[in-house]
């Protein structure tokens, strides 16, 4: 069985989203939740199945388009997924605090 481990920046990601989107509805916001989290348990499924993030040339940090998002995965190992962080398509990778040390 792989573990999935969300970083502190992608559970802070994902709460953020959740926040905005509640400004507008409660209800959306919860289901975009839930679909976010859907796609980050299918990743054991097929861990190789998100691309490698280009900004990054890392075989093993991946992403995997969602909606909007850009869930940046490593694989740590067979059994363990790191999810570094949920980044919205529009903003710079350079920005992210997931990435400032890792250059």
């Amino acid at each position: 069985m792989v573990k999935i481990v969300l970083s502190k920046t992608a559970r802070s990601d994902l709460k953020e989203i959740v926040d905005y989107i509640k400004r507008d509805s409660i209800k959306y916001s919860f289901l975009e939740k839930k679909k976010i989290e859907d796609a980050i348990n299918n990743l054991p499924k097929q861990p190789l199945s998100g691309r490698i993030v280009p900004e990054l040339n890392n075989e093993k940090l991946r992403e995997l388009i969602f909606r909007n998002y850009r869930i940046i995965y490593e694989i740590a190992s067979e059994k363990q997924i790191n999810i570094l962080t949920i980044h919205h398509h529009a903003r710079l990778i350079s920005n992210n605090t997931a990435f400032r040390n890792k250059e």
